[in-house]
């Protein structure tokens, strides 16, 4: 390197970089950047594809800040060139990894990291890992036929999402920055035929861990017990470290703490209204984190069998309703991976029970509090399912209804303060004599608590939302920067920094969905196309 680009290099802040899975577990020994099929190891090495003019529309401060660096220094060009998969700045590794999954309930195979390319593992100032990965920075070798890119519009949602979810205070993989190639990428986002060039875009996503369930399924299918042991300890000394020291039952421990935490996803899933569309085993994260923001969506007009994904319409397996089944679906698929060197294999039975008290414990404990209740009740059960059959047959808007649940007077409750969450008047009208009945039935129980109502009302809108990331307005920001202007990439990113807080001359990013977004492309559905 000329001394001269040393000196520029030596003058922006640099990470700490430790890297410890390439230190630790078997690499591919093919260097080649080509499409295969890679046995006996968990990673591949391969350089990100440098793009022509990167620009940096968008970061997370606050993600910048844990990592230990400033805002302004993001911005600078050796960042940009980093953040776009130019360039590697020093301590950086570049690698994807291998895995594969079930998708829509099937054994795929080898999948890996398509699209994704690691930059390495840094650690803080407060001794806190983390890994760094590029997504859309070129092909891998288990692109397949794909290109590795990512168009702006996925991108974008991407980048809100997994910042809304953290906010939200729902366990997710983190955005760092957005930045667009200057590059146009081909894609056919409603699968007819008709592909169009779309502007293209990397983000950079921040997690403690990448590591998916589907890192351990393909070991086991292949009968590859000595790399499936050895992901299993290397998973659980760097991401599980309070189990590192036992011994007998330290796979079985290591289960149930992934199931724990699976458990309480879906709980935080379940109380924002929040769908995440391909809940393939390759997109579960061992961690319990929310993972690939792909077709994602949030409920509207309430209804448990909405999906997002307009591959999964048909048959809905990912739909809202069936997340909590599914994640324990894929739990199973898991346990089957770890039985192939399991001690005692049926022992793991033992985890998906605690999936199903943590789950059960949990959305008690969180819906008591979404319903204004001071402890949940056993009968509070059938007043929970009654309302929301009546949300899904009057088409009553979720994050409103319960946001405006917390006004209503539970001494004289009256269905106005409801009005604002239906969308169609005449399905108000026609069920207004069952919300009024169900209204008193609350009321009568949020009496019986002898609570005050102000620490009720704090309570409620401290888990039900006002701001959430609606899927017409991540298209309209999406519509205004692939013109542009990223004007409202910052100002969602900005109010879905304090979602459960009211914010003055902030009206707008509240409000329903409007009527001509209702089948709009990008705004309901979407496609996997990105």
């Amino acid at each position: 390197m000329p001394k001269s680009d040393f000196l520029v290099l030596a003058t922006i802040p640099m990470l700490h970089f430790d890297n410890r899975l390439v230190r630790e577990l078997p690499g591919d020994d093919d260097t080649r950047n080509h499409s295969r099929q890679v046995y006996g190891a968990l990673w591949s090495p391969v350089m990100p594809t440098p793009v022509a003019a990167p620009r940096l529309l968008a970061h997370s401060r606050e993600v910048a800040q844990q990592l230990g660096l400033a805002e302004h220094d993001l911005a600078s060009p050796q960042w940009v060139e980093a953040l776009a998969g130019n360039v590697l700045l020093p301590g950086m590794t570049a690698y994807a990894t291998c895995y594969g999954g079930h998708q829509f309930g099937n054994w795929a195979r080898q999948l890996g990291d398509g699209r994704a390319i690691f930059l390495g593992e840094t650690i803080n100032s407060a001794g806190q890992r983390f890994e760094l990965q590029l997504k859309g920075a070129g092909a891998t070798p288990y692109s397949r036929r794909a290109d590795g890119r990512a168009v702006l519009r996925s991108s974008v949602r991407e980048f809100l999402c997994s910042e809304a979810m953290h906010h939200l205070g729902v366990p997710t993989t983190r955005a760092l920055a957005l930045v667009t190639t200057g590059e146009a990428v081909v894609r056919d986002m409603f699968y007819d035929g008709n592909p169009v060039k779309e502007p293209g875009a990397v983000v950079c996503r921040v997690a403690p861990s990448f590591i998916r369930f589907g890192h351990f399924e393909l070991p086991a299918s292949r009968g590859d017990e000595a790399l499936l042991r050895q992901l299993v300890d290397f998973t659980i000394a760097r991401d599980f470290p309070e189990l590192a020291l036992l011994s007998e039952e330290r796979l079985l421990r290591w289960f149930v703490e992934i199931c724990q935490s699976t458990a309480r996803l879906m709980v935080h899933w379940m109380r924002v209204g929040f769908v995440h569309g391909v809940m393939n085993t390759d997109n579960m994260s061992i961690l319990g984190l929310t993972i690939d923001y792909g077709p994602y969506g949030w409920v509207d007009d309430f209804d448990p069998a909405w999906t997002p994904n307009t591959t999964d319409a048909a048959g809905r397996r990912y739909c809202f309703g069936r997340q909590p089944e599914i994640a324990r679906w894929n739990l199973e698929r898991l346990a089957d991976a770890l039985a192939v060197i399991a001690p005692e294999p049926s022992a793991l039975a033992l985890g998906l029970e605690r999936y199903d008290e943590i789950y059960a414990e949990e959305f008690q404990r969180s819906f008591a509090a979404k319903f204004g209740f001071a402890a949940w009740r056993e009968e509070d059960a059938g007043l929970v399912e009654d309302v929301f059959s009546l949300m899904h047959r009057a088409e009553v808007d979720m994050t409103w209804f319960f946001r405006n649940l917390a006004l209503v007077d539970v001494q004289a409750p009256a269905l106005g303060r409801l009005h604002d969450a239906f969308y169609r008047a005449e399905l108000l009208t026609e069920h207004a004599s069952e919300f009024s009945a169900w209204l008193e039935r609350w009321a009568s129980r949020v009496r019986s608590d002898n609570e005050r109502g102000e620490s009720r009302k704090a309570r409620m809108n401290a888990v039900n939302p006002r701001y959430v990331l609606r899927n017409y307005l991540a298209q309209q920001a999406i519509d205004r920067a692939e013109q542009g202007d990223p004007g409202m990439i910052h100002d969602l990113l900005d109010v879905l920094r304090d979602p459960y807080t009211e914010q003055a001359g902030r009206e707008t990013f509240a409000a329903r969905r409007p009527e001509w977004a209702r089948h709009k492309a990008g705004c309901s559905m979407l496609s996997c196309s990105s």
